[in-house]
């Protein structure tokens, strides 16, 4: 092949490359891959335990969520499985069988501070804001929800973060009338921005953490949490990328189903 050639193939292989901007998921219930990954500076974790009720597929790490999620590397956790995280939205309302998945695990923070990045995002918009069908997720600290809205003692929820309540923390993706779709390439019909939880603690105690997100009032319409890879950490700076060891990243299978509410 001409260097011409060669070099049109590049070419094309890299537009083809930023074209695709929808997160790339690798299925794992590995605990302590899952905590591993997530772990920055001034931070040991210990004791990891990942539990769910879905048959499989539930949790597993990402990469390319720059554009759609908002970080570029992470975990992610859901209520059914990981095949309702990549885009485009262009379907139903994607459910997997299961109803939570939490990571657990132990850790010491050398700095006596503890930050990490997040974004949860939910197949329950826009259709039940409002609603007893109220997906949530925790983030528990030594069993107490650090979810909070910047500033404020708010949960972050669905009823809490959407089109009409805390807007400038929410992302649309999909259509609803007088609130316009970012046309974000992720299934979830729509997205909170990136939020960053942090608390101070005992410099070199041990503490708890777990993340956890659960299906309300009933198992359909998936919802998920998105952590930044390296950022549960002892400082507020943001990961440097090339910090990262995610490896043997593979996209997981594009399955949807659609139903009605019962």
């Amino acid at each position: 092949m001409s260097f011409r050639k060669l070099a049109v193939a590049a070419a094309t292989l890299v537009t083809c490359s930023a074209a695709f901007a929808t997160p790339v998921v690798s299925q794992s219930s590995n605990a302590v891959a899952l905590a591993t990954a997530i772990a920055g500076s001034g931070i040991s974790i210990s004791n990891a335990v990942f539990s769910t009720d879905a048959p499989a597929g539930s949790a597993g790490t990402f990469a390319g969520g720059a554009a759609s999620v908002g970080f570029d590397k992470g975990i992610v956790l859901t209520t059914g499985t990981t095949s309702c995280v990549a885009g485009p939205n262009n379907g139903g309302n994607c459910t997997g069988a299961g109803t939570y998945s939490s990571l657990k695990f132990d850790f010491t923070s050398a700095t006596g501070a503890v930050f990490f990045r997040y974004v949860f995002g939910s197949e329950e918009y826009n259709e039940y804001v409002g609603s007893r069908f109220n997906d949530r997720f925790e983030l528990l600290l030594n069993g107490v929800n650090i979810a909070k809205l910047p500033g404020s003692g708010t949960e972050v929820s669905i009823n809490n973060v959407n089109c009409g309540i805390n807007g400038s923390y929410y992302r649309n993706n999909s259509a609803i009338s007088g609130c316009p779709s970012n046309n974000l390439d992720i299934q979830y019909d729509g997205l909170t921005t990136v939020l960053t939880a942090s608390a101070s603690l005992l410099a070199g105690s041990v503490n708890t953490f777990e993340f956890r997100v659960l299906d309300v009032g009933d198992a359909n319409y998936d919802s998920g949490v998105f952590i930044e890879a390296g950022s549960f950490s002892g400082s507020s700076g943001v990961p440097e990328p090339g910090s990262l060891a995610l490896a043997g990243l593979a996209l997981a299978g594009l399955g949807m189903a659609r139903r009605r509410r019962a």
